[in-house]
């Protein structure tokens, strides 16, 4: 693992407790950094605490990332608990299933929009202010590879990945002359529990995309993340930044 310099800083990773989010924990612990997880599953934070807790300084945090007043709370308990923010990682995600657009549950469609995108709105909305504060700040937002192309029997997934990219443009020129960074990765699928959600012909269909021929391994989206979350990451702001093995190099 290359060397990162994170040390004094304090990120928020959503999405925390598995997958893409524990890897990005874990990186900027052993980086330096202090952790607070956001998650909807207490009993996930508690077991990833236990393995996390030994390369640094961590806070759980159980939040419902579509309600607006779980998400102010969860951010003042962060600044009570470690001082300040510095760093949000925009990570948690659902899949809602596979279907044809027209054949998708409405509820499940507003469900995986309500996740994706409004989540990481709110988050921003109450972290952005706590980064104004410090005068530096980075915000690293995990799309997807869905979001550019858009997969067939995943509207609502593509859509809200697709509206995440949207988000990031539009934060990054906003903050782009107060030292904060806001950019977004666009991975193609790593193999976790996500997949739980979805069928084997479209995790088949999605492997099939990729020119490398295997999926991503959550320790080199952790890697991406981690750096786009430091110093050394100073003149990209509302970029999308692919990590697809090939997919799509643009």
């Amino acid at each position: 693992m290359n060397a990162l310099d994170l040390k004094g800083r304090v990120a928020i990773i959503t999405g925390g407790a598995r997958g893409i989010g524990y890897a990005a924990a874990e990186r900027m612990l052993k980086s330096g950094a202090a952790v607070a997880l956001w998650d909807i599953d207490g009993g996930r934070l508690e077991e990833a605490a236990k393995s996390l807790s030994a390369f640094g300084e961590v806070s759980l945090h159980v939040v419902e990332l579509t309600d607006e007043a779980s998400v102010a709370a969860a951010t003042a308990a962060v600044v009570a608990a470690h001082g300040k923010i510095d760093i949000l990682v925009n990570n948690a995600g659902i899949t809602g299933g596979n279907g044809k657009l027209w054949e998708l549950d409405a509820a499940n469609w507003r469900r995986v929009v309500d996740v994706n995108l409004v989540g990481p709105f709110l988050t921003c909305k109450a972290v952005v202010p706590e980064l104004l504060k410090n005068g530096w700040g980075r915000i690293v937002n995990v799309a997807s590879i869905a979001g550019k192309e858009g997969n067939p029997n995943a509207s609502h997934y593509s859509a809200s990945k697709a509206g995440l990219i949207g988000l990031t443009k539009s934060l990054g020129k906003e903050l782009a002359t107060s030292n904060i960074l806001v950019n977004c990765i666009t991975p193609a699928a790593a193999k976790t529990e996500i997949f739980n959600q979805m069928s084997q012909e479209h995790i088949d269909f999605m492997l099939s995309k990729i020119p490398m021929n295997r999926f991503l391994q959550v320790e080199e989206a952790a890697a991406l993340i981690a750096w786009l979350s430091s110093e050394d990451c100073a003149f990209s702001t509302g970029a999308t930044f692919d990590i697809s093995g090939g997919r799509a190099v643009y």
